[in-house]
């Protein structure tokens, strides 16, 4: 395989954070790396000179023009002005090497020419090419920190009016720069989007979706909070309300600096997660295993300080209040076997060395592999007991019936009862804060871990405040702006009880092998096609207000998505047009979801109505599907699936309407918007009950078939697969550009080949 001249992570000494950047720089490599590894033969056609000819030109003119690119941001960027320019000359010098270097259209030279070519001075090419490569990336990642000072200057912009509405104490001036502040949040919320899209650390990208959740659940509760203190002004569990979203919005943005910027307050380095015990039992296992390799690569003390370290942490389980004492017994038998069989795996491992053994023994191995098993056995347990203990946790608070009596307390102004249900509320918020730390133990992902600790924080947090909202409501329980405070509280309890409902299903996933990142399907509207209804109507975003709103019905719609995936998976054959059509949709509904969270690649209204009118149409091709499938059931089974097709059509034409009837105004488009939504979930909800039933009923089919002797196999009875449009062939990809680079290289095709 041909090799790069800077490695396949293009190691020139920068870092690299950002998929564009990396993207950007992928065909730069390609054409380099042609240039670098052709044939050696000694004599070259004329088609293989004009050849490298033309790909040294294009490397040259594209060069050129990305370093008038780069030349005009240094211009526009004092700050960047010095280190950009000496890129930017860096980058042209190596440009004019290369063309140089490959000017050998002519080559019919005695071998005593002096002049370098491609041919007779390699190493000449291969430096050329790393400097390049470096110059080019460092212009790409100057360019970058643009993008970087965006975010701060956004960060900035919102900090000084977030100091503005603490401070206020008018209802007029509350109104005009909340105004401001909405607009505000709303630009930096699509700028921190994008850079959360555009990460390449996994990590990084969940500590951005963690805070930006904080960002936009908070600004409503800002909102509200701060109508409320406005209106009672000399209400002290008013104010302590209100303080703490703004104490929790301050720190939010704080850490979404931290992110973008790879440092803490005062240069310190950033925190490093604590190690679960899926980590901790995972590189256990590794070293273990590598005793196959080699005897001697740990030390027999590392290896029985690592289990009884991780024995010692096992104490967040067995010593946990909510583990049930026959949970606890059986994980300390385990950590007992798992002692023991560690002990004879070192007593065995420790005989193999006396002996000079150069590789593992039969009693080595056999000690390895019970090692093995019986931590094995210790993960599955703790991942049945955190998982098992969510599950219930879940299934308790599902009627949510603490907030609804808090709720009725306040209203009555009855501060006994709300009291009462205070504490009631703070035993739930310990255990569910109990639980995500268990979770984020057996998560299986760094990234997931990170969810689970901005879980047990939010529970941490949103617990207390919907009881100063209750208490304030209770001493004020004819105030509206008092109750409506509290309803939001309470809103965002609530989904927070449906993310991780998400959560539970994705570790699930992990501890399944079911691991992957869920694809997002986009069709964005093409001139001419699927547009005729849109082309006068205006594009627009959602504002933070409206999406908090709409992010209850998001979450809805997300869990329908795992569902519908969940029973996909459990088809045998996953490429029946059924189960193919079900996982389609539910991918056009996640990128819904996310649209939801302002997140994805649907960015406006215009976007989401287009998919939603795709969506549709891919129902209405399932019902094609299901009709065909229908006919070669018997009575009962035909019945129960055409009566579903015909829901799912009824569905799917309410969904296609919907998306189609023009609208006017900021209102009259959210709720469109909400409909939109609503309408996908009647969708999903047919397609969740039908893919059961139609897998079942094909097994029976099929094994009816086979007793029978059938010559003629099931899948030979389907009609052919309708021709799909190449909009619903698409696949999206998850990255964002550099933007402000964008702005300036609008038209440039960085390295084209001709």
């Amino acid at each position: 395989m041909a090799s790069s001249p800077c490695g396949s992570n293009f190691d020139c000494g920068l870092e690299i954070k950002t998929r564009s950047v990396e993207q950007t720089l992928i065909p730069l490599v390609s054409q380099i790396t042609t240039l670098i590894n052709h044939k050696e033969k000694p004599k070259k056609s004329e088609r293989t000179l004009r050849a490298i000819q033309r790909v040294g030109q294009a490397v040259s003119g594209a060069v050129g023009r990305f370093v008038a690119v780069g030349e005009a941001i240094a211009v526009e960027n004092e700050e960047l002005k010095e280190e950009m320019g000496l890129a930017c000359f860096e980058a042209r010098r190596a440009g004019n090497a290369i063309a140089q270097l490959t000017d050998v259209s002519t080559l019919e030279q005695p071998e005593s020419d002096e002049r370098s070519t491609v041919f007779s001075d390699r190493t000449a090419m291969v430096k050329a090419a790393r400097m390049l490569l470096s110059s080019v990336t460092k212009v790409l990642v100057l360019a970058d920190r643009i993008v970087i000072k965006q975010i701060i200057t956004s960060r900035n912009k919102v900090l000084v009016t977030l100091d503005q509405l603490e401070r206020v104490t008018t209802f007029q001036e509350f109104v005009q720069i909340f105004s401001q502040f909405g607009n505000e949040m709303v630009e930096f919320a699509h700028l921190t989007g994008d850079r959360q899209n555009d990460l390449k650390d996994e990590k990084k990208k969940a500590r951005m979706a963690a805070a930006r959740a904080v960002l936009e659940k908070c600004t409503m509760m800002l909102l509200t909070a701060s109508k409320t203190c406005l209106r009672h002004p000399d209400c002290e569990s008013a104010r302590i309300n209100k303080d703490a979203v703004f104490q929790r919005m301050r720190y939010a943005l704080e850490q979404v600096i931290e992110i973008v910027t790879d440092s803490r307050p005062g240069g310190e380095a950033q925190s490093v997660l604590p190690i679960s015990l899926y980590t901790g039992i995972k590189d256990f296992k590794g070293k273990v295993e590598g005793l196959r390799e080699s005897l001697y690569h740990v030390s027999v003390e590392s290896l029985s300080a690592q289990l009884e370290a991780l024995l010692e942490q096992m104490e967040d389980f067995t010593d946990s209040p909510y583990t049930h004492h026959e949970q606890r017994e059986g994980l300390l038998q385990l950590c007992s076997l798992a002692r023991q069989d560690t002990h004879t795996l070192i007593a065995a491992w420790t005989q193999a060395q006396s002996a000079k053994a150069t590789e593992a023994t039969e009693e080595v191995e056999l000690a390895i592999l019970k090692a093995c098993q019986s931590v094995g056995e210790l993960r599955k347990e703790l991942h049945k007991i955190a998982v098992g203990r969510a599950t219930e946790l879940l299934k308790q608070h599902s009627e949510h019936l603490a907030l609804h009596a808090l709720k009725a307390g306040g209203g009555e102004g009855n501060l006994e009862a709300v009291a009462e249900y205070a504490r009631t509320l703070s035993e739930q918020k310990e255990q569910l804060v109990e639980t995500c730390r268990l979770l984020c133990h057996v998560s299986g992902t760094e990234p997931l871990e990170i969810t689970c600790i901005h879980a047990e924080e939010t529970f941490h947090v949103i617990g207390p405040q919907i009881i100063s909202a209750a208490q304030t409501l209770a001493l004020h329980p004819s105030s509206k702006i008092a109750k409506e405070n509290l309803d939001v509280f309470c809103e965002a309890w609530e989904s927070q009880l449906c993310d991780m409902a998400v959560l539970l299903r994705e570790i699930n996933d992990v501890f399944e092998g079911r691991r992957g990142d869920k694809k997002t399907y986009l069709s964005l509207p093409r001139p001419g096609k699927h547009s005729a209804n849109l082309k006068t109507a205006k594009a627009a975003k959602l504002d933070s207000e409206e999406q908090s709103t709409i992010a209850k019905l998001g979450l809805e719609l997300r869990l329908l998505t795992s569902d519908v995936d969940s029973e996909v998976e459990r088809w045998e054959d996953q490429e029946h047009d059924i189960a193919r059509h079900s996982q389609t949709i539910s991918s056009m509904a996640y990128s819904m979801y996310l649209f939801t969270r302002g997140e994805g690649l649907l960015k406006t209204t215009l976007d989401l109505f287009h998919q939603a009118e795709i969506l549709s149409e891919q129902g209405f091709q399932l019902c094609s599907h299901l009709h065909t499938f229908a006919t070669q059931l018997v009575d009962d089974d035909k019945a129960v699936i055409l009566s579903e097709t015909e829901k799912l059509a009824a569905s799917s034409q309410q969904l296609q309407m919907g998306a189609k009837t023009p609208v006017h105004g900021k209102s009259a488009t959210f709720l469109k918007v909400e409909q939109s939504i609503q309408n996908t979930k009647g969708v999903m909800t047919v397609v969740v009950f039908l893919l059961p039933v139609c897998n079942k009923l094909l097994k029976k089919h099929k094994s009816e078939r086979n007793s029978l002797g059938s010559p003629q196999d099931w899948r030979d009875k389907q009609l052919p697969t309708p021709l799909r449009e190449e909009a619903l062939n698409g696949k999206s990809s998850n990255g964002f550009g550099v933007k402000s680079l964008e702005q300036h290289m609008a038209g440039l095709t960085f390295l084209e080949s001709k």
